[in-house]
C-alpha cells in the first residue's frame, strides 16, 4: 500500500476536524429548546452516565446546553467572520490600489483599531449597539479585520504591478473590473485562510464578552452565558458546571485553530509548496 505524503495527511486531517465541526454546529441546531428546560428533580447532578456534563441547579443538562451554546456561539463568530474578512478584502485593496491619501488613513484606521484591546473595544461597541446579537455582531465584525486587512494591502501592492494588470488598463478597463477579475482571485487563498483564523478568536470574544454581561441575553444557551452562570455555584462545590463547558470551548477553537492552520498549508501559495 502507498504511503500518505504530508500534504495528503494534512488533506484528510483538514476534511476530519471540518466534518466534526460541522456534526457539532448541526447537532447543536437540532436540539430543541424544550431539550434544555430540565426539571428541579435533576437539579445539581454530578456527571452520571444519564448526564455525561451533570446538571445545573436548575436540572439542565449541561451537554445539551453546552452543545447548543457551542452551535450559538459559532454562528456568531462565522457570521461575525466574515464581515470582518470582506471588510479586510476591501479596505486592503482600497489602501493598496487607491491614492496615498487613502493608505495612510486605512493605516491610521487599523493602528487606531489595533491600540485598543479586542474585548474592551467589543464591549464598548456592542453596549452602544444596544447588546444582544446586532451590537455582539457589529462588535466583533468591527474590531477583526486589521490583521487580514494588512496582509491582504502587501499582497494585492505586489499584484498591482504586474504586466497582465499592466495591459489591461492599457485596455481601458476600470479598477473594479481589474479587482474583481485580476485581484480578487488572487487574494481568495488568504481570505479563506483569514477567515479560518478569524473564526476561533470571534467564537473566544464572543465568550468572553457574553461571560462579563455584555453579549447575549441569559435566555440564550451560549457557552459565555453558561460560564457566567456556573461562578455562583462554584463555591458550592459544582465544578463540574464550569470546568467541563470550558474545556469543550478551549478544545473546539484549539480544533478550528489547527483546521486554519491545515488549510493554509493547502492553499496558501506560500506554503503550498512546504
Amino acid at each position: 500500500m502507498k504511503k500518505l505524503n504530508q500534504r495528503q495527511k494534512t488533506v484528510i486531517l483538514t476534511v476530519i476536524m471540518a466534518v466534526l465541526l460541522t456534526a457539532i454546529y448541526v447537532c447543536g441546531a437540532l436540539i430543541p429548546d424544550e431539550a434544555v428546560n430540565g426539571s428541579f428533580l435533576d437539579a445539581g447532578q454530578s456527571p452520571s452516565f444519564a448526564h455525561p456534563f451533570g446538571t445545573d441547579t436548575l436540572g439542565r443538562d449541561l451537554l445539551l446546553r453546552t452543545v447548543k451554546g457551542l452551535s450559538v456561539s459559532m454562528t456568531v463568530g462565522l457570521a461575525a467572520s466574515v464581515i470582518s474578512g470582506v471588510i479586510a478584502v476591501l479596505t486592503g485593496a482600497a489602501a493598496a490600489s487607491g491614492s496615498r491619501l487613502a493608505d495612510s488613513f486605512i493605516g491610521w484606521l487599523i493602528d487606531l483599531v489595533m491600540s485598543v484591546p479586542h474585548t474592551i473595544l467589543v464591549m464598548l461597541i456592542s453596549f452602544a449597539m444596544g447588546r444582544e446579537l446586532k451590537g455582539l455582531l457589529i462588535g466583533i465584525a468591527a474590531t477583526h479585520w486589521c490583521s487580514l486587512a494588512r496582509v491582504i494591502r502587501g499582497e494585492v501592492l505586489q499584484l498591482r504591478d504586474r504586466h497582465y494588470i499592466a495591459v489591461s488598463r492599457k485596455l481601458g478597463r476600470s479598477s473594479a473590473w481589474i479587482l474583481a477579475h485580476h485581484l480578487l482571485p488572487h487574494l481568495t487563498p488568504q481570505f479563506l485562510v483569514g477567515l479560518i483564523l478569524m473564526f476561533p478568536h470571534a467564537v473566544l470574544h464572543e465568550a468572553t464578552v457574553s461571560f462579563l454581561g455584555f453579549g447575549l441575553s441569559p435566555e440564550q444557551p451560549a457557552i459565555g452565558i453558561i460560564l457566567s452562570e456556573s461562578m455562583r455555584y462554584l463555591t458550592a462545590g459544582m465544578w463540574w458546571s464550569a470546568v467541563l463547558p470550558g474545556l469543550t470551548l478551549v478544545l473546539i477553537v484549539l480544533l478550528i485553530d489547527k483546521l486554519g492552520d491545515c488549510l493554509k498549508m493547502i492553499i496558501d501559495p506560500y506554503t503550498v509548496q512546504e
